[in-house]
């Protein structure tokens, strides 16, 4: 995240802690201004002076620093600076990522057909958003944290392809991610069923039945970030190019996404997609995974999504829908001992 926040320092920070934090440039200013990677020795640094050096965070993007960089006392690399820096952008950059996709999402993909299911939500839509936005700055914090960690030097993020495994690597470490973080993810996804904790974490993201896209990011603050943790820990016990794990947060969040949208476009075996994720919704105990089936296959938790998902008639059937109905309660009652969630009237699922 380094990137991102050289790159947010250049077009937004600089000029916002300049004129909150002022200070006045230090000797290092000018070598800095000229973009050099060369290291002074200690310099004594008076109260609200900046003696900050720029070093890019990386060689193939960087921007380099303009007078701003210079005029605050709460100089870039300042380990309180880059926390607060880091923990705006995760939080103001999560929510305009989530709204952008979820919206574009709900528009174009969502079937709104959905939304006459005996156990779509009153006032889902705006529930869900309620829900993510509160959970969104808890979320972001400790979030951040690890994005801190990683910015401070303590991960095993590189740059250059000479810095890593290799250039073999460049390729491998995509599938190498998902494979680990989706083993990661199900194991801790699978603990948040545990009756000593699912109601306390889990159950506001259980709270809808038939999710829309809005629902992607409504966890309790804690649960949502439980199931990032595999995310943050990869870089720390396996490298990864920083680019690439810029790509793969945002794929992850738009991933998030698309498993939460109620479009089945296919009935892949492998892929553990908005069908197998809504079978999660609906049934509560199968498909805990996130990516693919492997590890609800080898957990012996994996239930093949019914044929009816795949088909746009039967899909939205009556049948259809008082089966999945009947188990629903059912499994509410052994997993929760009592359905607290207001449902839509029968009357009202004719306009929602």
């Amino acid at each position: 995240m380094d990137i991102v926040l050289e790159i947010l320092d250049g077009l937004v920070y600089d000029r916002v802690y300049a004129a909150l934090l002022p200070g006045s440039p230090g000797p290092n200013s000018l070598m800095g201004l000229k973009n050099t990677n060369a290291t002074l020795g200690e310099l004594p640094t008076a109260a609200g002076i900046n003696n900050y050096i720029y070093q890019p965070a990386s060689k193939y993007i960087n921007l380099g620093p303009s007078k701003y960089a210079y005029m605050s006392s709460l100089q870039r690399d300042d380990p309180l600076r880059q926390f607060i820096s880091l923990y705006m952008t995760t939080w103001i950059f999560g929510m305009l990522l989530y709204f952008v996709f979820a919206t574009a999402s709900y528009y174009t993909i969502f079937d709104h057909n959905t939304k006459h299911h005996p156990k779509y939500l009153k006032n889902q839509v705006s529930l869900e958003i309620k829900q993510s936005m509160s959970s969104m700055p808890g979320m972001s914090l400790l979030t951040a944290i690890c994005f801190w960690f990683e910015v401070r030097g303590y991960s095993l993020l590189y740059d250059a392809t000479e810095d890593g495994p290799g250039y073999w690597y460049n390729f491998a470490q995509f599938p190498i991610f998902i494979l680990f973080t989706d083993c990661f993810i199900y194991f801790i996804h699978r603990g948040l069923h545990h009756p000593m904790v699912y109601k306390t974490l889990h159950k506001p993201h259980h709270k809808w039945i038939m999710p829309t896209p809005y629902a992607s990011h409504a966890f309790h603050p804690i649960d949502g970030f439980a199931q990032s943790i595999p995310y943050h820990v990869f870089p720390f016990v396996l490298p990864l190019q920083k680019w690439a794990y810029v790509v793969l947060f945002f794929f992850i969040n738009v991933w998030t996404i698309l498993i939460h949208d109620g479009e089945y476009m296919t009935n892949n075996p492998i892929i553990n997609g908005a069908a197998c994720h809504t079978e999660h919704h609906l049934a509560f105990n199968w498909n805990y995974g996130q990516f693919t089936t492997l590890w609800d296959r080898l957990g012996g938790s994996y239930r093949a999504p019914s044929l009816e998902m795949f088909d746009k008639q039967k899909k939205m059937s009556a049948d259809t829908w008082k089966k999945q109905t009947e188990e629903m309660e059912r499994v509410v009652m052994e997993v929760e001992g009592e359905d607290d969630r207001k449902y839509l009237p029968e009357d009202g699922k004719k306009t929602q």
